[in-house]
């Protein structure tokens, strides 16, 4: 799966706990130091594509103030394509900065 950067902040958000929608949403906001703000239409596409891959799964519902609350938790397939798509990110980053670490060396402008 080609993994989105809204998808990768969603699963990164469940690591810890099963969330609500909007739960989902504020966590991403935090993650990404308010640099992704997901719209919850976009937050449902983004949960039912995981849910389709297997990388999530409905926890629970709860209804509160006449609302139904769906949470989402982590799968253990889901775990491990994010700890893929994180380790794939970080080597990214690493060969990234080793370039820029030589292009500086170099005397590049």
């Amino acid at each position: 799966m080609n993994m989105t950067e809204p998808m990768f902040l969603a699963l990164t958000a469940l690591v810890d706990e099963p969330r609500h929608g909007y739960g989902i949403v504020q966590e991403v906001d935090r993650l990404s130091e308010g640099r992704v703000q997901l719209k919850i239409g976009t937050l449902y596409g983004v949960l039912d594509r995981l849910a389709a891959a297997g990388l999530v799964a409905l926890d629970r519902e709860e209804a509160r103030q006449g609302r139904l609350r769906r949470y989402y938790r982590l799968t253990d397939e889901g775990a491990r394509a994010l700890q893929e798509e994180a380790a794939r990110m970080a080597a990214t980053a690493e060969a990234a900065t080793a370039r820029l670490r030589a292009r500086t060396a170099g005397g590049a402008a």
